[in-house]
């Protein structure tokens, strides 16, 4: 078995090993995984931290023993807790990182850091402040970052700078946690999962007090939330259909 960490700002996971192929998530700088399969330019890996699986580019990761992977699954997770950060190699080069990088790799790296970072799980208020952070960050399907980011991407994120480990897909964070049976129930920092007409979940949100969600939908954004849905100021009608409330923390 093979291991590798991610020393770019992020890297784009794909569906399949090809540029053009769909990208499913991201890297972001300090992640470590493993490699499960290896070919001349691409590498299918699964992420440590979710066990997400995918394809990155082989010119856009370094590889490290198994004994260095396993020291960092071993740590308490330390991570960037502002928009935009900076390390420094040793040549002083600035790399720009975004919120959530990982720093637990940074003497392996020979990288060095100085600004703000989390440690170890946070009070479940704090989840809020965390996901006002992303207000108006473009959706981007399979983001991971203040720049482009997915439903489920921001709900695991927030969760992340917190102290907290979720899944990476909606339909599979939906399995994680307790549920609820009413919005009433519900207290802010609780996800909400919505469905297509098909009966699958394909949305998630950060519920927050007052009835009011914070979602990524275009862009992440705050809406109402009530038993039907979301209810988008902007359009003035429901976009998604309620389907379950879990409370994870």
């Amino acid at each position: 078995m093979k291991y590798g960490l991610c020393n770019l700002s992020l890297i784009p996971v794909r569906r399949e090993a090809c540029d053009t192929s769909e990208m499913v998530t991201q890297l972001l700088y300090g992640e470590f995984f493993k490699i499960t399969e290896s070919r001349k330019n691409w590498s299918k890996i699964r992420n440590a931290f979710d066990n997400y699986e995918g394809w990155i580019d082989n010119k856009q990761f370094l590889e490290i023993s198994s004994e260095v992977y396993h020291e960092l699954n071993t740590e308490e997770l330390k991570v960037t807790s502002d928009i935009m950060e900076f390390v420094s190699d040793e040549l002083g080069t600035l790399i720009s990182i975004p919120i959530g990088s990982n720093l637990n790799a940074l003497n392996h790296l020979n990288h060095k850091h100085d600004g703000n970072f989390a440690q170890g799980k946070l009070p479940k208020e704090k989840l809020i402040e965390s996901a006002l952070l992303f207000i108006n960050a473009p959706y981007l399907w399979g983001g991971k970052s203040p720049f482009g980011i997915d439903c489920s991407g921001f709900t695991q994120l927030v969760y992340k700078l917190n102290g907290h480990q979720i899944l990476r897909d909606a339909k599979d964070q939906a399995t994680q946690g307790e549920t609820l049976s009413f919005i009433e129930e519900s207290e802010p920092g609780d996800l909400a999962f919505f469905d297509n007409a098909e009966g699958v979940i394909t949305h998630v949100g950060i519920i927050m007090s007052d009835n009011y969600i914070i979602h990524a939908h275009g862009k992440v954004r705050i809406d109402r939330l009530d038993h039907s849905g979301i209810f988008n100021l902007e359009l003035k009608r429901h976009s998604h259909k309620l389907r379950v409330i879990k409370r994870i923390v």
